[in-house]
């Protein structure tokens, strides 16, 4: 205990600071928003430092690696989001074998680990780099490995929990018991990328893909509370002599956090609980569609909603940060009514008013530094839309546009003369983050 408090009261400034620093995002949002990304890649580098601590670097490359990927920068993107990927994995390999004490600090000056779904992700958006670099086989390397993240994501949890929970009984901590369950084990947008790559490849998988992707809407109706896309039924029945143009659609951002304070009564006084919970980001696009030169019209479908993807996965980490959280609070909060019941039993009126002193720091110590981490990566999209289309082998040029509520025109992506070719994948990608 007297070790834990030592360490403690030496790092009280980087809790507040970790806590309480003003990450000027905005000037990152704002190109980001007109769709200028490599301006948006150029300001975050510039901002660095003043975006991200020593602590923050899957922060910085899960930023950077999406931004980069935007930009059509797509060797960059890989190295940032292998980099992303890499740090994710080690941090969690470092949690599972952390003694207890080293949970006791606030969460934010500890690596970040990142969240599932971004590391679910990244896998998807790799994917998507080395395809437009033309390395299908990559691709595939990419999304099979999505695939992997996804088989062992319900389980990852569970067996920390069970010791943190244990921990917490040892400490004098009431939690109940629960369990890290998550319904969301199949994406359907990794699917459909793995049946496109799978039937660019000339590979049969691509039927497990396609009929894997009808599954993921059976199995998680909550997550995936709209039609399958129309054009997926015709994907793997393109006539002899015709081509098959795909556009994969994103738009929006994914969520942000912020903190929730629950406080929670001991027999000497309170505890404060902050927990972090994911909110929302608002988007204006409410129709994406492809309109070709001649004036053909293709509405892309929406195929899955990361945003609500990113608040299921989060429901499997919630039950281990708050055991941590309550362990934390619980220690300061005994320790701190220990000080202030030893000040008032002693008769020596200098300890008592050493002690008294010491009790009144440590609620203070208590409260501050009980903060949530709130860091989360920010470019991430909040959904996916896709179309399919058969065509005459040959030379086109279209736009992908995206429509708000009313029907006007947000934003219009142009792709000119592009070769769409019989027995080939032609995909393209557009991204709109209003």
């Amino acid at each position: 205990m007297k070790a834990f408090f030592k360490k403690s009261f030496l790092i009280f400034p980087i809790l507040l600071c970790a806590g309480c620093a003003s990450r000027p995002y905005a000037y990152v949002d704002k190109p980001v928003a007109a769709g200028n990304f490599k301006e948006g890649v150029d300001v975050l580098e510039n901002k660095k430092s003043s975006l991200y601590q020593s602590q923050d670097k899957v922060l910085y490359y899960l930023d950077k690696g999406m931004l980069s990927h935007y930009a059509g920068e797509y060797d960059e993107s890989i190295t940032l989001l292998q980099s992303a990927e890499q740090g994710i994995q080690a941090a969690f390999t470092k949690s599972v074998t952390m003694e207890i004490g080293s949970y006791i600090l606030n969460d934010a000056v500890q690596e970040y680990p990142g969240e599932d779904y971004e590391d679910i992700y990244t896998k998807a958006f790799n994917a998507l780099n080395y395809y437009h670099k033309g390395e299908l086989e990559s691709a595939l390397v990419e999304i099979r490995g999505m695939s992997l993240k996804l088989d062992g994501l319900a389980a990852k949890y569970a067996g920390l929990i069970a010791e943190m929970q244990e921990e917490a009984r040892k400490n004098g901590a009431s939690v109940a018991d629960s369990k890290a369950a998550t319904t969301f084990s199949n994406s359907a947008l990794g699917c459909y990328l793995s049946m496109l790559f799978y039937r660019g490849a000339g590979d049969p998988n691509a039927e497990v893909d396609w009929r894997n992707l009808r599954k993921a809407f059976i199995d998680a109706p909550a997550l995936y509370d709209f039609p399958v896309p129309s054009t997926v039924e015709d994907e793997l029945e393109i006539p002899k002599g015709k081509a098959r143009l795909n556009i994969v659609g994103f738009s929006g951002l994914s969520p942000i956090k912020e903190e929730q304070v629950v406080r929670v009564p001991l027999p000497s006084g309170w505890i404060k609980i902050a927990m972090p919970v994911l909110v929302a980001r608002s988007s204006a696009v409410h129709g994406v569609e492809v309109v070709f030169r001649n004036g053909d019209r293709h509405p892309l479908e929406l195929l899955e909603n990361i945003e609500a993807i990113a608040a299921e996965t989060f429901k499997a980490k919630k039950a281990l940060i708050y055991t941590k959280s309550v362990i934390r609070a619980t220690i300061k909060g005994v320790t701190a009514s220990a000080l202030s019941n030893a000040a008032q039993k002693t008769d020596d009126d200098t300890a008592s008013l050493i002690l008294g002193l010491f009790g009144l720091g440590a609620q203070v110590f208590a409260e501050a530094s009980e903060q949530a981490d709130l860091r989360i990566s920010r470019y991430f999209p909040a959904r996916a839309y896709v179309t399919g289309i058969t065509l005459d082998p040959g030379i086109y040029s279209f736009s992908v546009n995206y429509y708000d509520r009313q029907g006007r025109l947000l934003e219009s992506f142009p792709f000119e003369n592009v070769s769409v070719n019989e027995n080939e994948l032609n995909l393209k990608e557009a991204v709109c983050v209003q």
